[in-house]
């Protein structure tokens, strides 16, 4: 992780991941930039969650124990539909294959990446789906430099 300090000051995540681990470093990630954080380790437990918050972004795995994250995903943005808002979702997964990548997309993630992920990169690409631009800054990147990546590998 780079030693500059990031601010996502006033963002919300909600990270969904059966993983201690993967819940324990990302909420750390993202509570050194100062966003708000709630974590759970299900899908069930995520749709609760949502009952009272309201994320910004949504990072979540694909292969829950109770439902997958392509579920997940679809509950989630008939919710946010509900309410009138569109929320941005990061499919984060220790699956590699092409065929878990195309499902992610077709279920409507923005984004897919296979763990362990670079938790810089990770910061960047919550960024860039927020459309924080002094983030691209610090992560040492330009704009022009940012339309050019590929998010979804």
């Amino acid at each position: 992780m780079s030693n500059q300090s990031m601010s996502f000051k006033g963002l919300r995540l909600l990270v969904v991941d059966d993983d201690f681990d993967t819940r324990t470093l990302l909420t750390y990630l993202f509570e050194l930039g100062e966003a708000e954080i709630i974590t759970a380790a299900s899908a069930g437990e995520a749709i609760k969650i949502m009952s009272f918050y309201k994320p910004d972004v949504l990072i979540s795995d694909i292969y829950l124990p109770d439902e997958d994250g392509y579920s997940l995903l679809l509950k989630v943005r008939n919710l946010e539909a509900k309410r009138g808002r569109e929320i941005p979702a990061i499919a984060l997964t220790a699956s590699a294959s092409d065929e878990d990548r195309k499902c992610a997309c077709l279920a409507g993630y923005d984004i897919y990446r296979c763990k362990p992920i670079d938790l810089d990169e990770l910061a960047f690409l919550v960024a860039s789906l927020v459309g924080i631009d002094n983030r691209l800054e610090i992560l040492g990147c330009n704009k022009a430099e940012a339309s050019r990546q590929e998010i979804f590998n």
